[in-house]
């Protein structure tokens, strides 16, 4: 009896061994999600603070709309469109399916009015007529939204519609997402619109709902977008700026309904928990004076364009040094933002962050009369 005691006791320990060895954490990693793709981001730098097969490719649904968003946003910046311009819905938008404004053939809405639809609304249909505004048919755009992956160097991302219903060969990933994400926070328009809450259309008939329920839920979210289909099941990518630290994450395939948005909070809580953002110099910050020659001025400040940080994580912030490097001096005129040299910031003695330093004002030329005057000055001392 004691015998099968001993050996009933081993296999528990064997098994119960066998049990603790499956659920073991990997180092390093703090986070269990269900999404079956993951990725989180410091926006600032672009270091990855988490991941979980973050380049497997996969079917991003209307998550799609964050290209469509910045090819639109690109076409408003370089004034190829205006948000003015009057759009109108032709009979191949109208037949779009999924999420829509059901928009009438020769129905007509201004250019912001259509990407808040896409950006707020999730408007398959919006996509298409916006596609077919800005470069005259919705393949015509497509392609440029390919074009732009590859300026920016995704390599596991492939679109074939603007507005992210299933279709062979279109996948991305979260890194690639998270990508996007970052160089969408370059388009002040973009967050602008994904962080519109909810918006009256045809006159407040028609009731638009932001998708993305963080807005509500996750203090500092203020985009980006969701997307769900039966193939790619819940995805969402965001972004959330906390005391200076702003963080981009990305969940796909999320199997439960609203699991997106639980997942993201989960990373998020583990990002903000972890890191901080370490400010060394604010916006306009003076950091020093240059000689200036022919000027109506002896010299100028030097100011910061931008504030100067870096993400690093809590407790773990020594050994941070800053560089400044100016031009001894520069010759009049001067434009006020001319770039006078920069600061950088190292951690032991590999660089973080850069920050241009630019005249705080302008100061024009002087006079030859005035120069001669002031020769004499320094000469002589009157």
């Amino acid at each position: 009896m004691r015998k099968s005691l001993v050996i009933v006791l081993a296999m528990l320990l064997v098994l119960g061994n066998i049990g603790f060895a499956n659920v073991q954490p990997v180092l390093g990693v703090e986070i269990v999600t269900d999404a079956t793709s993951a990725i989180l981001m410091d926006a600032a730098s672009g270091q990855i603070l988490y991941e979980k097969e973050a380049h497997k490719e996969l079917p991003p649904a209307s998550v799609t709309k964050i290209m469509t968003l910045l090819v639109a946003a690109d076409a408003v910046a370089s004034g190829k469109v205006k948000l003015t311009d009057k759009v109108t819905a032709s009979e191949n938008a109208s037949k779009l399916g999924g999420s829509q404004i059901y928009l009438e053939p020769g129905e007509t809405f201004t250019l912001e009015q259509m990407l808040v639809a896409i950006a707020v609304g999730s408007a398959n249909d919006g996509c298409v007529a916006v596609a077919e505004h800005i470069d005259g048919t919705h393949e015509a755009f497509v392609e440029e939204m390919n074009h732009k992956a590859q300026a920016l160097g995704l390599k596991n991302t492939h679109f074939v519609n603007a507005y992210g219903l299933p279709a062979e060969g279109h996948y991305t990933s979260a890194y690639d997402l998270a990508i996007i994400c970052r160089e969408a926070l370059n388009y002040p328009l973009i967050r602008k619109l994904t962080s519109i809450k909810e918006y009256d259309l045809r006159d407040g008939k028609f009731k638009l709902w932001n998708t993305n329920k963080l807005l509500w839920w996750y203090p500092g979210a203020d985009g980006f977008k969701t997307g769900w289909t039966n193939e790619a099941k819940y995805c969402l990518a965001s972004t959330v700026e906390r005391n200076g630290l702003r963080l981009i994450c990305v969940v796909m395939g999320v199997p439960q309904v609203r699991g997106h948005f639980a997942e993201s909070m989960k990373i998020y809580n583990y990002g903000f928990a972890k890191y901080e953002f370490k400010q060394f110099a604010p916006a306009a910050q003076k950091q020093g004076v240059v000689t200036v020659r022919k000027g109506v001025e002896d010299e100028v400040t030097a100011i910061t364009e931008k504030p100067l940080g870096t993400t690093v994580e809590k407790g773990k912030d020594k050994n941070l040094w800053v560089e400044t490097k100016l031009k001894p001096e520069i010759t009049a005129p001067i434009q006020k933002g001319q770039n006078l040299g920069e600061v950088l910031l190292y951690r032991n003695d590999q660089l973080q962050a850069s920050v241009n330093l630019i005249a705080d004002h302008s100061i024009a030329k002087a006079s030859l009369t005035e120069q001669i005057e002031r020769t004499l000055k320094g000469v002589f001392g009157y």
